[in-house]
């Protein structure tokens, strides 16, 4: 089993305290504070081991404190409703006696309906087209930044491989519409629950860089003071995040020191999977 496949699964696997009440663990990393997708993923594993017999079908979330990743995190989860049809869980993650997140995710009994459309996938280069051996290829790479190169290089749960690299050498992007292709690093347990929980956790990585892509910055720019504030997210249809999904983003508005992005997440063969909205805090630092 890869270091990878560990990591997440351990990041994932809550322990139990009471009927309620679970503890989750951050990874050792150099991250100054919690990794918002780690939180989503967490509070969604507690509110699911709440629930039997349905699977999320939305989430919507607010990050009110930063979360410290020295100490574990307390997930409590309320029941606030149980029909025939849909559940409802409230999850709140608690540190130092506070708050620092807050999350509602509704799951549905499967059912068929009479209406069944969805949006096109954008044309972009597949995922073997994006290796590190093929992007080592272009010239650009020498010159890219260091932490782009870790992309192709480290040893994380989620593999990324962005297609519009321009933008990490001031390339600005008109329509903000920016395109990455994301995956668990290794195989994961065939529970779709799990796999959802996953693709929350990725759901977070990159998603304010389509703010920046309009500017020919990116979220790593040292002047920069970015944050997630709100996440909701929408599954639409199955899938595995151990194979590639298309993460199609966009930012159609920023005003006052806030940005507003959107994604779409679709398997290979165009089937939407999953949507994403966030509005996030995008600051200069003064100087």
């Amino acid at each position: 089993m890869s270091k990878s496949l560990i990591d997440l699964i351990s990041i994932l696997d809550l322990e139990q305290l009471e009927v309620n009440l679970f503890r989750g663990n951050s990874p050792k990393t150099s991250w100054q504070r919690v990794f918002g997708g780690q939180v989503i993923g967490q509070a969604m594993v507690a509110a699911c081991r709440t629930v039997e017999g349905r699977l999320p079908h939305s989430l919507h979330c607010y990050f009110i404190l930063p979360g410290d990743p020295q100490i574990p995190i307390i997930y409590q989860v309320e029941r606030l409703r149980d029909g025939k049809s849909y559940s409802t869980r409230r999850v709140t993650a608690i540190q130092h006696g506070n708050a620092i997140f807050s999350i509602m995710v509704s799951f549905h009994a499967e059912e068929e309906s009479a209406f069944d459309h969805q949006d096109k996938m954008p044309d972009v280069p597949p995922p073997e087209k994006l290796t590190a051996e093929e992007v080592a290829k272009q010239p650009m790479f020498r010159e890219m930044p260091e932490f782009i190169r870790r992309y192709y290089e480290s040893d994380r749960p989620i593999e990324l491989r962005p297609v519009e690299l321009g933008r990490y050498f001031g390339q600005k992007i008109d329509d903000g519409r920016i395109h990455v292709w994301i995956k668990t690093a290794a195989k994961l347990p065939d529970d779709p629950a799990l796999h959802m929980c996953a693709l929350a956790y990725a759901s977070d990585f990159s998603l304010l860089d389509a703010i920046m892509a309009r500017y020919g910055r990116t979220l790593f720019d040292k002047r920069m003071m970015p944050a997630s504030l709100d996440h909701a997210m929408w599954f639409h249809r199955p899938f595995r995040a151990d194979e590639w999904l298309l993460y199609a983003q966009d930012s159609p508005s920023a005003r006052g020191g806030r940005g507003l992005t959107r994604g779409s997440i679709f398997k290979p063969d165009g089937t939407l999977v999953a949507s994403v909205a966030q509005e996030g805090s995008v600051r200069e630092r003064k100087s």
